[in-house]
C-alpha cells in the first residue's frame, strides 16, 4: 500500500519538477514586454468563407506556466470578415474589470510570448450552429466577476464551461489545463468537457474524469494524471500529454 501511495506521488511531482526544469518558452524576456503578435494558426477570414471555431492553449504567464496553460476560443460564422475570441483573464479583475473578455486580442495571437497550440478545429456545416449556442453559453457563465488561478474558475473553467454547454464540440482539453474540473456551483457531478462521458470533482480539488475521448483522468489538487486509451497517451500533471496526437 506505502510503495503504491509513493508511486502515486512520484506521478503527480515528478513532471511538475521536470515542468519547472524545461526551457522558458518566453526567451527569459518579462511577460509584459514578450510577443504578442498573431502566429498565424487561425485562417484567413477574408479567403475563408466557411465557419470556423478553434479552440487554442498556450503556457499561462510566469510560475502558474510551470503547471499550466491559459486556454481561450475563438469563432468565426459563414461568411465574417473576423474572428471574436472568447476567453477569461485574471487581470485587473480585483480592480472590477471583468473576467470575461471579448477579443482582447487576436484569434491566434501568442499569449504573452507563449506560442499557442490548436486543441480543437471545427469548420463547415454545422458550425454556425454551435456558434450561437458558444454566444448563449459566454453570455450565462456563472462567474463573469471572478477569477482564482487555482483551483479556479479560471480560463480553463471557461473553456470547459463552454464545451459542456455545447457538447457536440467534442473538446477535450489538455490535462494541465488547471480549473477545467472546477464544476459551476458547488457541483459534484456533470458530464466530461467533450460531452463523451462523465466526470466527479470536488471545487477541482479532487476527483475523476472517465469519457471515450478524454479517456481517464484522475485530479488531485487540481493536478491531472491519466491514459488516453483511444489515442493512445499519458496525460500528466504540468507536461500535458505525452503520445500520439489525436
Amino acid at each position: 500500500m506505502w510503495s503504491f501511495a509513493l508511486l502515486l506521488l512520484a506521478l503527480f511531482v515528478i513532471p511538475v519538477l521536470v515542468s519547472g526544469c524545461l526551457p522558458d518558452p518566453r526567451g527569459g524576456v518579462p511577460w509584459y514586454e514578450a510577443r504578442r503578435d498573431p502566429t498565424g494558426l487561425a485562417p484567413d477570414p477574408t479567403a475563408t468563407p466557411e465557419a470556423v471555431i478553434q479552440v487554442f492553449a498556450a503556457r499561462a504567464v510566469s510560475w502558474r506556466g510551470v503547471f499550466a496553460v491559459h486556454s481561450w476560443i475563438a469563432v468565426k460564422p459563414t461568411g465574417a470578415q473576423r474572428y471574436t475570441r472568447y476567453e477569461v483573464v485574471g487581470f485587473g479583475v480585483a480592480n472590477g474589470a471583468p473576467a470575461v473578455r471579448v477579443d482582447r486580442m487576436g484569434p491566434d495571437n501568442y499569449w504573452f510570448g507563449a506560442r499557442p497550440r490548436i486543441v480543437l478545429d471545427r469548420r463547415g456545416a454545422g458550425v454556425d450552429a454551435m456558434i450561437d449556442k458558444i454566444r448563449t453559453a459566454v453570455a450565462t457563465y456563472p462567474y463573469p466577476h471572478e477569477y482564482r488561478a487555482w483551483p479556479g474558475p479560471n480560463s480553463n473553467t471557461f473553456t470547459a464551461y463552454i464545451a459542456r454547454q455545447v457538447p457536440e464540440l467534442g473538446l477535450d482539453l489538455p490535462s494541465n489545463a488547471i480549473g477545467k474540473d472546477f464544476l459551476p456551483g458547488g457541483a459534484v457531478f456533470a458530464p466530461a468537457p467533450s460531452g463523451t462521458g462523465f466526470q466527479i470533482s470536488v471545487y477541482g480539488l479532487a476527483g475523476i474524469l472517465i469519457a471515450a475521448d478524454e479517456g481517464i483522468e484522475l485530479n488531485l489538487l487540481g493536478l491531472n494524471i491519466g491514459f488516453d486509451i483511444a489515442g493512445p497517451a499519458l496525460k500528466l500533471p504540468a507536461i500535458g500529454r505525452l503520445g500520439r496526437d489525436r
